[in-house]
């Protein structure tokens, strides 16, 4: 029986754990803070659930613009914040319930790596929350500690006025004026849940436009959105400092203007667990930023040591953490596996609307990169999205000049993240336009607009 230890409790060690112990492993699991790690408990299933409540606001303030009146709808933020913390800590005791069902130790606390003793043997030094610290020699070990909420220099979070994301929930109240410093994911998030609260936000973004990784279309959208909600974009700024006041904080911008409001939220990026994890006693690399360098199939510069989820930097969504974990043991105990393949991989922006990628890219076609034709289609056609009010938006196809295969599509709309998974579906399977045209969709419905745009694309075959 192979002896396996994890260290990290996330979404990656998690799903490594099960899948070790089904196959008939010894599985210890070593985690700080809680089944589930820091996603279900302050990361991404708190700020879903967050998000998920404003836009309930939203839902009934478009409702009067369909007939339907909707009377003066307030936020009760000690209710929201409280329902948050109850679901991430329901979420983290079903995990922890699934895990001792599956046989696996699982052990609160720390644990380090000490020493390799050969390629078959690793130590790991265990310091549980209760008890003294021991070692355990494993023949494979899965670091999946995660990462961390970035700090800058002079915008230290108080918890009190100057926060990250994981602080937000301990507010007895909503910031009346919040500055949202950082426009990637998620301080685009963060910002529409605010504001659809009625939340007075300014963003500031280091970059032209909001969600600068993102589809250029598909940012622009989101940000005009934004705009015409209300919020505040300073592009093109960067925070060099930030302030604590007796009643809110003031933001320094590099320009010499200061922003002035009652809370600043830093969603400046994170940067990996890896202090007292032994790397280097191990011999473990690192590369940019003090990511764990890792190959497709999650091994490290270490035969036997593996790591995944955040602290590799490679994706950092929950779903590729556990797929990255769940290929680490499938490799590690001889299973066949399919290494990684990161052009499958779709990547939702819980905004409102909600922005959704996968494969191919406009920048990709752009760039002659990837050959490919595209058409777009804006929601407003879309009867569906007429009939809910839903006209933000639009869905973009991507496929192969010659064969029609589909390459990548984008998608702008309420639920983007489900719309984009027939998209996902035609990556996976190698599917065509013509496959995807030829697919029956319900009327009325926003899928129906996946159909139309492989349908258009079709069409051009033949011209």
């Amino acid at each position: 029986m192979s002896r396996m230890v994890i260290i990290g409790g996330g979404p990656a060690g998690y799903e490594a754990a099960l899948v070790a112990a089904q196959l008939g492993s010894e599985v210890t699991l070593v985690e700080e803070t809680g089944a589930g790690g820091a996603c279900v408990l302050s990361d991404c299933v708190p700020s879903k659930t967050f998000i998920a409540s404003s836009t309930v606001r939203t839902s009934m303030r478009r409702a009067t613009t369909l007939g339907v009146t909707a009377e003066a709808i307030t936020v009760d933020a000690e209710a929201v914040h409280r329902r948050v913390k109850d679901l991430a800590t329901q979420q983290s005791e079903d995990i922890w319930a699934k895990l001792v069902k599956a046989g696996v130790r699982y052990v609160p606390g720390r644990a380090r790596l000490t020493s390799t003793n050969s390629h078959f043997s690793h130590r790991v030094n265990v310091t549980p929350q209760d008890g003294e610290p021991y070692d355990i020699d494993a023949e494979v070990v899965l670091l999946a500690t995660g990462a961390t909420p970035r700090v800058l220099r002079d915008a230290k979070p108080d918890g009190r006025r100057i926060l990250t994301w994981r602080q937000v929930y301990d507010l007895e109240t909503l910031p009346e004026k919040l500055i949202v410093i950082g426009s990637g994911v998620t301080g685009a998030e963060f910002a529409s849940a605010y504001l659809a609260m009625g939340v007075d936000v300014t963003l500031v973004s280091s970059r032209e436009h909001v969600l600068p990784h993102e589809d250029v279309d598909a940012a622009m959208a989101i940000e005009n959105v934004f705009s015409e909600r209300g919020m505040t974009i300073i592009p093109n700024a960067r925070a060099m400092r930030v302030l604590a006041t007796d009643d809110g904080v003031e933001v320094q911008l590099a320009d010499g203007q200061t922003l002035t409001g009652s809370h600043a939220l830093m969603t400046v990026g994170s940067v990996p667990n890896t202090a007292g994890l032994g790397l280097t006693e191990a011999g473990v690399e690192t590369g940019p930023g003090g990511f764990i360098s890792t190959d497709r199939v999650s091994r490290t510069t270490v035969p036997g040591i593996y790591a995944a989820g955040d602290v590799t930097g490679v994706h950092m969504l929950a779903s590729v953490a556990a797929m990255q974990g769940r290929i680490a043991m499938w490799h590690a105990l001889g299973e066949e596996v399919k290494p990684l393949k990161l052009q499958t991989v779709a990547a939702n922006v819980f905004t409102d609307p909600e922005l959704a990628t996968v494969g191919a890219t406009q920048a990709d076609v752009d760039s002659g990169k990837v050959p490919a034709r595209a058409v777009t289609l804006p929601l407003e056609g879309n009867a569906r999205a007429k009939m809910s009010g839903h006209t933000d938006g639009f869905v973009k196809l991507f496929c192969r000049p010659a064969s029609g295969l589909v390459v990548g599509g984008v998608v702008v709309a309420p639920k983007a993240s489900e719309l984009i998974l027939p998209i996902s579906l035609a990556i996976q399977h190698h599917l065509t336009v013509a496959e995807l045209a030829q697919t029956i969709t319900i009327y009325p419905s926003f899928s129906g607009s996946l159909a139309e745009a492989a349908r258009q694309l079709m069409q051009h075959e033949f011209e």
